[in-house]
């Protein structure tokens, strides 16, 4: 049985990371050989690359997504930290109500939402604007991530917080003290998720947004494939240095993330 498993895995493996594999080595490849059915480049060039730092907006793009990314990410822990304690550590009526709701707004897609959520942008101001793709990312993340969270909190004794009841903390500096320190890998779960969540979004920005100076990087990159009859070297670059910062991020704060998956589900 275990050569079965190992060869089942080893499959599944090749599945997975065959085509980010085919994506990274296209992007080294000559233009006239990216569409053979090689497993290795023949030559290597970095042309795609240099054309596509100077003849295209993608580090425009790029610094539009690392702000709307790490604004994602910073709003979301300030929001999912205090909103969780709430939800799992402290008793008021509806609790468990709030709770399921939570899980409850995943039920629709989200594309569905896309009219109600530009009349609304539209009527804050906050079309074409890096702001409101903020605001959007963090609505969605948000619910995912307190539920998240529950395994966490839930792991942390209630007789730390009634201790330090006893002692005359109040609440919220026994949130910060006490229970937020031992949370740590929860904060990190996240943080991560938020990031890819606002890293990878493109049906509400493809809509909310129509400057080409605030386009992020999946908008930036449809418009490379559309406007110049999809430049495969151009779009394969830009893919590979797209997937460069996850793959970063993921790799300091991965295990905290699959951890966190684990304790929600068990929770």
């Amino acid at each position: 049985m275990k050569i079965f498993r190992y060869i089942f895995g080893v499959l599944l493996t090749f599945l997975i990371a065959f085509p980010f594999y085919w994506v990274i080595i296209s992007s080294f490849k000559p233009a006239d050989q990216i569409l053979k059915p090689d497993l290795f480049p023949k030559v290597f060039t970095l042309d795609h690359y240099r054309e596509l730092l100077n003849q295209t907006s993608y580090l425009t793009n790029l610094s539009n997504s690392v702000i709307v990314a790490i604004g994602t990410m910073a709003i979301s822990v300030l929001i999912v930290i205090p909103a969780g304690y709430a939800l799992y550590r402290m008793k008021f009526p509806g609790r468990r109500f709030f709770s399921t709701l939570i899980l409850a707004t995943y039920v629709f897609p989200g594309i569905l939402l896309l009219v109600p959520v530009y009349q609304l942008m539209s009527n804050l101001n906050l079309v074409d604007s890096l702001l409101g793709l903020i605001v959007i990312n963090v609505t969605f993340a948000a619910p995912f991530s307190v539920w998240l969270m529950q395994g966490f909190y839930d792991s942390v004794p209630l007789v730390l917080d009634e201790a330090a009841a006893i002692d005359g903390a109040s609440r919220l500096r026994t949130m910060l003290v006490i229970v937020l320190p031992l949370i740590g890998p929860g904060i990190a779960t996240i943080s991560i998720y938020a990031f890819i969540t606002s890293w990878t979004e493109f049906a509400f920005s493809s809509v909310l947004i129509s400057s080409e100076s605030l386009r992020t990087l999946p908008i930036g990159l449809n418009a490379i494939m559309g406007q110049y009859t999809v430049r495969w070297g151009w779009t394969t670059a830009g893919a590979t240095l797209t997937l460069l910062p996850v793959v970063i991020f993921f790799a300091f704060v991965g295990k905290y993330f699959v951890k966190g998956l684990t304790a929600g589900a068990v929770k």
